[in-house]
């Protein structure tokens, strides 16, 4: 029985050493795991993916394999280093560092053409930007979405009559096989740059030593092919999965507007209750993910609306207009006209309170900043002017304008009747009424704006500065010359409206105040968390003004930061300060003769006291609302649609980038031997230890006890 019970003792010693070994191997993982990781790999936190993007018949963007690719990093600074990276050099896979005037179609067909030699991209930002221009987006923006078809103007379908986005090269619309991202913080360009230097240069026209410097890109995306495929995929882990595996969504958000005069929002307007409509779109775009400055295609427009919307609303007659004015911001217009294709969708169908046969006339604003002179031009539709009375409804609203801009350091030009609108939210409406509409723009023919759509679409790029030595509250009050200029702008529009909508007494009493627009243009495109946005937000959603300016990329996810600061800019702008408790603004129906169909109720955080420690809350009605933008082709379910936006953004997981040293494949193979050697000698001695155990482990005997 001794005997027994030694070997038992023996066997749990053995086992009690084993978890004690196991254990410390535990602890020293967890321990000393994050440091270790930190100490082999730097990781790249200011970048921007290109992802995967689909439509009905294809997707566009980039994305990795699914655990990332890696690559020996090469600078590319002029066009002749690809050579090394082509054909010369003996480390393939090559990670790209890319300077980013050489970020063309021409260079990136020559990588698109090498996969085996690429394993990804990586995009320093030039500066100053490319004097050439850039333009990401395509010659023919929206093509075949907008109202010229075969059947409706065929001379002027598919841009025949005008390439409006002349410099745009189409990159944005194409698909890659492998990663490429933006490195938007230039100190870690200068890092990447510095390992490459000590590292990954050739001496005298040598292979480079290893180890060398390395770059992990990773940017796995989950849907392919189509909206068609990913979507049908959705449906069926939605009807069969517990736990369902989305792969894409579409692409959506919400339309912001309001109106001059309130209505009731749970039915719809009369037939007799004309509206004038003043439009504009919210979102813009770039090649990368969620980078989209929009300063000239988006930004300066919805800024002049918020501010003729401002002026209009101070005219003291407006109340006693015959006509009803609603502004309108749209979102998702750079797809395909999302935001519009599905506000004519609801109007069609009663399912928006002002019906599409509402609409008296419509004025849109598009790209207003870049006027070369102090000339705006015109747009109009010459096909729906061939009927009669449309013409003589747009030549009423074309002099309407005209006479706006009395008094004004603004001349507006008209087009000649052959040429055709430029991608705009009108042709939307368009495709459905004969409306009486004009786009008003800073280009006759061509967009004046070189960056259309792109990471260079910036305050610069519409000649937005500021003085040096300027506190940034000094900055945001800061009137600038572009502030001026889109005031002009929005004075004339507000008065336009106001005529438009049957004033006569005080047109020239509006006038559109150049310290909102100069705010405005600073919190968009400078630094959007700063004093006066904070004092119109709600408290919660000061989280989504960021560091620097907003973006304006419509996503998936939304409201979009962009969606709710021009909502509450448009409500502040527009409302009235109501003297009500938290309470009431939240649940205004406890108010006496309040009525939330007509308005909407915002408690927002208000200015900061002059000792900075406390805000003054209070409570804005107006009547800025969001409806939905989601394509009509989700709503319908078909997603291979031809009428409607089809597009979606495909889904990851893990998006991210690192670099480190990598070592030559012999030694990883030596280093692998040995630690396949040192694995099979743990094994013997382990198996030797645990089959002596009873030896090596004598368990002590007990006090008192007594052999025979």
């Amino acid at each position: 029985m001794a005997t027994a019970g030694g070997g038992s003792a023996a066997d749990l010693g053995s086992r009690g050493l084993l978890r004690l070994l196991c254990l410390c191997v535990l602890l020293a993982g967890l321990c000393g795991g994050n440091s270790v990781e930190r100490k082999i790999y730097i990781s790249l936190n200011k970048t921007a993916p290109c992802v995967r993007l689909l439509n009905a018949t294809h997707q566009i963007g980039c994305h990795s394999s699914i655990s990332g690719d890696t690559g020996v990093i090469h600078v590319v600074e002029k066009e002749e280093d690809l050579q090394w990276v082509l054909t010369d050099g003996p480390n393939p896979p090559y990670m790209v560092l890319l300077e980013g005037t050489l970020f063309t179609r021409k260079v990136m067909e020559k990588l698109k053409g090498s996969t085996s030699r690429i394993a990804g991209l990586a995009v320093s930002l030039a500066k100053p930007s490319p004097a050439e221009g850039f333009s990401p987006s395509e010659q023919c923006p929206n093509d075949g979405f907008g109202v010229y078809s075969d059947s409706y103007g065929p001379e002027f379908a598919h841009c025949r009559n005008v390439q409006w986005n002349y410099l745009g090269d189409g990159l944005a619309y194409e698909d890659f096989s492998f990663p490429i991202f933006l490195l938007e913080d230039e100190n870690e360009t200068n890092v990447i740059k510095q390992c490459y230097r000590d590292h990954n240069l050739s001496q005298n026209g040598s292979a480079p030593v290893f180890p060398l410097c390395a770059m992990q890109l990773f940017s796995h995306m989950h849907a392919v092919i189509s909206t068609v495929t990913c979507m049908r995929r959705n449906s069926i882990q939605n009807t069969f999965s517990i736990n369902p595996e989305i792969v894409c969504d579409p692409l959506s958000d919400y339309n912001v507007w309001s109106m001059l005069k309130p209505i009731n929002t749970s039915g719809t307007l009369e037939p007799g209750d004309k509206v004038v409509v003043a439009a504009t779109q919210l979102d813009s775009r770039s090649f990368f993910w969620n980078v989209a400055p929009g300063a000239e295609s988006a930004v300066a427009s919805f800024v002049t609306q918020l501010a003729a919307a401002e002026a209009l609303s101070k005219a003291p007659d407006v109340t006693a207009l015959p006509r009803n004015v609603m502004f309108v911001f749209f979102q998702g217009e750079t797809f395909d006209y999302i935001g519009s294709s599905r506000m004519v969708y609801d109007m069609e169908r009663g399912k928006f309170p002002v019906p599409l046969d509402n609409i008296d006339s419509f004025v849109e604003l598009r790209q207003v900043a870049l006027r070369e002179s102090l000339e705006l031009w015109m747009h109009t539709d010459p096909v729906s002017q061939k009927n009669q009375s449309v013409q003589t409804q747009v030549e009423r609203l074309l002099t309407t304008l005209e006479q706006s801009a009395a008094g004004v350091p603004v001349v507006l030009r008209r087009l000649n009747q052959s040429q055709p609108l430029p991608p705009s939210s009108l042709q939307r409406f368009l495709r459905a009424r004969n409306i009486s509409g004009v786009v008003l723009a800073d280009h006759a023919n061509a967009f004046h704006n070189r960056y259309y759509q792109s990471v260079y679409d910036t305050a610069e790029n519409i000649n937005v500065s500021y003085p040096g030595q300027q506190s940034p509250e000094e900055d945001l009050n800061f009137v600038t010359d572009t502030a001026k200029a889109l005031a002009d702008v929005a004075t004339v529009l507000g008065r336009a409206l106001y005529q438009l909508a049957g004033g006569t007494n005080s047109r020239d009493t509006i006038e559109a105040d150049p310290h909102t627009v100069t705010r405005l243009l600073y919190g968009f495109l400078v630094k959007a968390n700063n004093s006066w946005f904070q004092s119109i937000l709600r408290q919660d959603l000061r989280s989504y003004l960021g560091d620097g300016p907003l973006q304006h990329y419509i996503a998936v996810s939304s409201p979009t930061n962009t969606t709710y600061v021009v909502q509450y800019a448009l409500a502040n702008l527009t409302g009235k300060v109501v003297d009500f408790t938290r309470e009431q603004c939240q649940d205004p129906s406890k108010v006496p003769n309040e009525n939330k169909d007509l308005y909407e109720y915002m408690w927002v955080q208000g200015p900061l006291s002059p000792n900075g420690t406390e805000r003054f809350p209070y409570c804005v009605r107006s009547t800025a609302r969001l409806v939905r933008a989601l394509s009509p082709a989700f709503e319908l379910g078909h997603w291979g649609s031809t009428e409607y936006s089809t597009w979606t953004e495909s889904r990851w997981k893990d998006i991210r980038a690192r670099i480190f040293l990598i070592a030559s494949k012999e030694l990883e193979l030596i280093t692998l031997a040995v630690g396949f050697g040192v694995l099979i000698c743990s094994l013997a001695i382990t198996y030797c230890i645990n089959a002596k155990a009873d030896v090596l482990f004598i368990a002590p005997r007990e006090p008192g006890s007594v052999s025979f």
